[in-house]
């Protein structure tokens, strides 16, 4: 029961209808459950464990689990939490971005008791029939009053007509899988409740909802492929231990709860609270003799006792490209340039064009510190 009690709290954001409601479900009968992820591209990052993570909670607790990759939903596009509408994206490169995604996710997900489908499968067989079917039981006026449609249109811009097809296509999922319970971020919550709806009135079956956080990046927004702010999957052991040496102190407690099942403690030291984390999330995605390594050469890179870090990185021509590189951003990269924030081996250069050489360290703001390869 504890076990069951952790995976609906640790890193849990909502339960609906209700927390009670579903853990009477659970104690009552193994559940079916899923967590559906469009394949928008090739690499998979933190972010992404958040929900894998949890889906590996309720395959442990013996629940009916399945990942579900979305080869029909991703031809609409998500509009949850876009300013823009996406680029429709062709058959050829959603089957490359799914190629390796079983690979990344196997150090958390354990595939012998969770079941991958494709949503393609059905969403691609639909008629206007079934279109008309399914979206007689959505009102227009709920899925155009969606906030990122009305901030659109505030702005002047344009909302497609597709775009409001996403929810009903994503709700149906729920309706052909037959599922008690579907698992993902907060940004999803509105596509999932139209999924509960559509199961109430289509199958006449309750449907719960858990949402979970969303990890922030590197630079402090939303962990996104769109941001490039990402830890990746794919990163090396060096380079995935520096980028979350530079994530924000107040951070470590998130990414701790969200990212790994290590005991979420009050943070009295956050220098080492920081290296037990990475140390802990390289070992998962890499190895533990790999993890003490990277730490060790994280140690012998840079100073200790500085708050926040970055790992070697690859040298740029410029100085403006470098540490724009690093923080995610060309203007901000020239304004702290033209503020004289910026150090190459102690030494302000105010210059963006300043050619960068090999074996450079350079310091950005107070707390950001990298070290050019050679």
């Amino acid at each position: 029961m504890a076990k069951t009690d952790e995976a609906l709290t640790r890193g849990v954001a909502d339960i609906l209808p209700s927390k009670k409601g579903l853990a009477d479900l659970m104690a009552k009968k193994k559940i079916k459950l899923y967590l559906g992820i469009d394949p928008t591209g090739t690499k998979l990052h933190l972010g992404h464990t958040v929900p894998l993570r949890k889906l590996q909670q309720f395959a442990n607790l013996g629940h009916e689990v399945i990942l579900l990759f979305g080869t029909g939903t991703v031809l609409v596009g998500d509009p949850s939490q876009r300013d823009t509408a996406r680029k429709l994206i062709t058959q050829r490169e959603i089957e490359k971005n799914i190629k390796t995604w079983k690979k990344q996710a196997a150090p958390i997900l354990d595939f012998e008791k969770i079941k991958i489908k494709q949503n393609g499968e059905w969403l691609l067989k639909l008629n206007l029939k079934d279109i008309i079917n399914i979206a007689s039981k959505i009102s227009a006026i709920q899925l155009f009053k969606r906030d990122m449609f009305q901030k659109r249109l505030d702005k002047g811009d344009t909302v497609l007509y597709h775009e409001t097809m996403y929810p009903l296509l994503q709700g149906y999922d729920s309706v052909v899988m037959n599922v008690d319970l579907e698992i993902g971020g907060t940004d999803q919550i509105f596509n999932m409740l139209i999924g509960r709806e559509l199961q109430q009135k289509m199958n006449k079956k309750e449907k719960f909802v858990l949402t979970m956080p969303m990890i922030t990046g590197l630079d402090g927004k939303q962990m996104s492929k769109t941001s490039g702010n990402c830890v990746w999957l794919t990163d090396s052991t060096d380079e995935m231990f520096g980028k979350l040496m530079s994530v924000s102190d107040d951070q470590i407690e998130p990414y701790t709860a969200l990212l790994t099942d290590l005991p979420i403690s009050k943070i009295t030291n956050p220098l080492e609270a920081k290296k037990k984390l990475a140390w802990e999330i390289v070992k998962i995605y890499h190895s533990e003799k790999e993890a003490d390594e990277a730490q060790k050469g994280f140690e012998r890179t840079f100073q200790k006792g500085a708050p926040e870090y970055k790992t070697e990185i690859a040298a740029k021509p410029t100085l403006l490209a470098t540490v724009a590189k690093v923080i995610g951003s060309v203007s901000q990269a020239k304004r702290l340039i033209k503020q004289g924030a910026v150090d190459i081996n102690e030494a302000t250069v105010s210059d963006p064009t300043h050619q960068i050489k090999g074996g450079e360290k350079i310091k950005i703001g107070k707390k950001t510190f990298v070290k050019v390869k050679k």
